[in-house]
C-alpha cells in the first residue's frame, strides 16, 4: 500500500486530465453496452411487430448510433492523445526527481553502483512506468464497468446462464491469481538482468580504446554475451510463464462459450429462453469477456510496472547521507583558514583511513601532502568539500565547521583540478564556462590565457566552438588539464585542491601546467597532492603521511636535511625511480 500511495503522488498536477480520461471511458464504456439492449429491442419489439412505423423507427435508431459512435470517437480520441499526454509527463517528472535524487546522493553511492543500471532505471524502468500510470487506471475502470454491467444485463436475460458463466469465471480468477504471484517475481528478474546489460555494454563502450589497444574485444564480448545470455534466459521464462497464463485464459473463454452454447440450447428446448435472446446473450459475453482479455494484458503491464517502479523508489529512498542541516547558512566571503581538529574517517564504519587527524592551514598558502598510496591523501581533500563526512572530529574555514554551512556555498568556494579530468560532451567554450555558466566570452578567454590554452584554442578550425567529443577524446591529457584549470579560473574560488594535476603528463604539458597552477594558487588557500615531487619544492609547508597519520612535516629544504621518510620519496624521484602514490 505504501508503493501505490506514493506512486498516486504523482498524479496529483494531473487530476483534470485523469478525471476527463475517466469520464471518457465511462462514455465509451456505456455505448458500447447500449449495442445489444438496442438489438434487443429492435428485434424483441420492433421486427416482431407490426411493420407499420419500423421504417421510421430504424430511422430514429440510426441516427442516434450514429450520434453515439460520433461521442465514441471524440471519447476514444482524447483517451488514446490526453491519456498517453498525462502518462508521459508523469513519466518526466519521475526522471526529474530520480535525476535530482542522484545528483544528490554521497561519492559512497556511486562507489557501489553502476552507471549502466542507474541509466537503466532512468529509461527503460521509466517507459514502463509511464504506460502503467496511463493504461493502468483507464483499463482498470473500464473493464470493471464493462464487466459488471454486461454481467447485470446477462442476469435479466438469463439468471441461469448468468451463474454458468459467473462459476468458469472464478475458475479463471483463481487460475489468474496464481500465475500473477509467478510473474511478478519473473519481471522483476527481468529488470535487474537488462540493468545488468545496459551496464556491461556502458562500461565496454566507456573503456572501448583500452579494450582495442588491449586487443581484449573477444573478452569483452563474452562478458557481453554471458548477460545478454542471462537476460535472454529471464524473457525466456517469462514468455513460458505468459504463455501458460495467456493459454489458459484462451481455454476458459472457450469452455465459457461451449457452456452457454450448450446451456443456452437446452433452455430454448425447453422455452426457458427465447432464441433472439440467446443472440443478444452472446454479443454480451463477448463484451463480457473483452475486458477480461485486456486485464489479463494488463498483468504483464502492471508487473513489469510495478517491478520499475519499486526498483524507482529504492533509489530516491536511498538517504542522500550529506545534506544541509535545518539551520545550515551559507558559508559567506572566505579568506581560506583551514582547520582539521582530530578528524577520523572510515569507508566500512570499521578500520580508519584517517586517525585522529589536526593541522592548521593560514589562509593564502600553499601546503603539499605527500605519502604513500592509502594514506588518505586524496580522501583527506574528499573531506573538505563534504564529497565525504567525517567519521568523527570537525573541519573549520575561517572558523566555521563545514557540517553548519550549506553545501552549494562551500563547495562553491572550493576549486577542484584532478589527475583524471573529466570533460563534458559539448564545445571548448561549454566545458570552460563550466565553471561559471553565466561567463561573458571575456570572462571565459582571460581564464583561457591565464590557463595557457588561449593560443591552442584559437588555432583551432572552430575556436572555442570546437567540439571536444565524448570526455574530451579529441583533446590530450595535457589540453583536457589546462582546460579543467581555465574552469577553476573562472570560478575563482578562495581555497583550491590540486589532486595530482600533473602526474600523469609528458614534461612540457608538465611546465605548461605548473606555470598555470602557480597563476591559479596565487592569492589562494591551496591543499595539493603531489606526486611528482620537484613540483612542490616551493610549497609553504609539505606534510607527509602514512597510515598512522603525520609523520613529517615542514619546508622542502628542512624535509630533505632530516633525511626521513620525505627525503627517501625524494631520492628515489631523482634517482629515476616512480614512487607510487594514492
Amino acid at each position: 500500500m505504501q508503493l501505490i500511495k506514493k506512486f498516486i503522488k504523482y498524479y496529483k498536477p494531473y487530476l483534470f486530465l485523469f478525471y476527463a480520461d475517466l469520464f471518457c471511458a465511462l462514455i465509451v464504456s456505456v455505448i458500447d453496452l447500449s449495442f445489444p439492449q438496442l438489438l434487443r429491442y429492435l428485434t424483441g419489439d420492433v421486427f416482431e411487430g407490426a411493420t407499420d412505423g419500423v421504417a421510421r423507427i430504424l430511422w430514429i435508431v440510426g441516427i442516434t448510433l450514429l450520434l453515439m459512435y460520433m461521442i465514441r470517437y471524440f471519447c476514444q480520441y482524447f483517451i488514446t492523445y490526453k491519456g498517453h499526454m498525462m502518462g508521459v509527463q508523469m513519466e518526466t517528472d519521475m526522471r526529474r526527481d530520480l535525476f535530482n535524487h542522484y545528483q544528490q546522493l554521497p561519492f559512497s553511492y556511486y562507489d557501489k553502483n553502476n552507471t549502466g543500471e542507474m541509466m537503466s532505471k532512468l529509461v527503460a524502468d521509466l517507459f514502463d512506468i509511464s504506460e502503467l500510470a496511463h493504461h493502468g487506471p483507464e483499463n482498470l475502470f473500464i473493464s470493471i464497468l464493462k464487466i459488471t454491467g454486461s454481467f447485470t444485463l446477462m442476469l435479466f436475460i438469463s439468471v441461469k446462464l448468468t451463474l454458468v458463466l459467473l462459476a468458469i469465471t472464478l475458475f479463471m480468477g483463481i487460475f489468474s491469481f496464481l500465475n500473477n504471484r509467478r510473474m511478478h517475481r519473473v519481471f522483476k528478474d527481468n529488470s535487474t538482468k537488462i540493468a545488468k546489460v545496459n551496464a556491461r555494454a556502458q562500461d565496454s563502450l566507456a573503456g572501448i580504446r583500452v579494450v582495442i589497444s588491449f586487443a581484449n574485444e573477444d573478452i569483452e564480448s563474452e562478458k557481453f554475451n554471458s548477460s545478454n545470455m542471462d537476460f535472454q534466459t529471464s524473457k525466456v521464462s517469462r514468455y513460458k510463464m505468459m504463455a501458460s497464463y495467456e493459454s489458459g485464459n484462451g481455454f476458459f473463454q472457450g469452455i465459457l462459450y461451449l457452456a452457454i452454447l450448450v446451456y443456452g440450447g437446452y433452455l430454448i428446448s425447453i422455452g426457458a429462453l427465447e432464441a433472439a435472446d440467446l443472440a443478444v446473450y452472446a454479443l454480451y459475453i463477448a463484451i463480457f469477456m473483452n475486458p477480461i482479455s485486456v486485464l489479463i494484458s494488463f498483468t504483464e503491464q502492471f508487473q513489469k510496472g510495478y517491478a520499475g517502479f519499486k526498483r524507482f523508489t529504492e533509489v530516491l529512498e536511498t538517504e542522500p547521507g550529506i545534506i544541509d542541516k535545518p539551520d545550515a547558512k551559507p558559508i559567506g566571503e572566505v579568506k581560506g583558514d583551514i582547520t582539521f581538529q582530530n578528524v577520523c574517517f572510515s569507508y566500512d564504519g570499521e578500520h580508519n583511513i584517517i586517525d585522529k587527524l589536526s593541522f592548521k592551514i593560514a589562509a593564502g598558502r600553499t601546503v603539499a601532502f605527500v605519502g604513500p598510496s592509502g594514506g588518505g591523501k586524496s580522501t583527506l581533500c574528499s573531506l573538505l568539500p563534504r564529497f565525504y563526512d567525517t567519521t568523527s572530529g570537525e573541519i573549520y574555514i575561517d572558523g566555521n565547521d563545514i557540517k553548519n554551512v550549506t553545501l552549494k556555498s562551500l563547495r562553491n568556494a572550493i576549486g577542484t583540478v584532478q589527475q583524471d579530468v573529466y570533460m563534458f560532451s559539448g564545445s571548448i567554450r561549454e566545458n570552460i564556462d563550466y565553471g561559471k555558466p553565466d561567463a561573458t566570452d571575456e570572462e571565459i578567454i582571460e581564464a583561457a590565457k591565464k590557463a595557457n590554452i588561449h593560443d591552442f584554442i584559437l588555432g583551432l578550425d572552430e575556436g572555442y566552438d570546437t567540439f571536444v567529443g565524448e570526455r574530451g577524446t579529441r583533446l590530450s591529457g595535457g589540453q583536457k588539464q589546462r582546460l579543467a584549470i581555465a574552469r577553476v579560473f573562472l570560478k575563482n574560488p578562495r581555497i583550491l585542491i590540486l589532486d595530482e594535476a600533473t602526474s600523469a603528463l609528458d614534461n612540457e604539458s608538465e611546465r605548461y601546467i605548473q606555470e598555470s597552477l602557480e597563476k591559479l594558487s596565487e592569492g589562494r588557500t591551496s591543499l595539493v597532492i603531489a606526486h611528482r615531487l620537484s613540483t612542490i619544492r616551493h610549497a609553504d609547508e609539505i606534510i607527509v603521511l602514512n597510515e598512522t597519520g603525520i609523520v613529517e612535516r615542514g619546508v622542502h629544504a628542512d624535509l630533505l636535511e632530516l633525511d626521513g621518510t620525505y627525503a627517501k620519496y625524494y631520492n628515489m624521484q631523482f634517482e629515476g625511480l616512480d614512487l607510487v602514490n594514492s
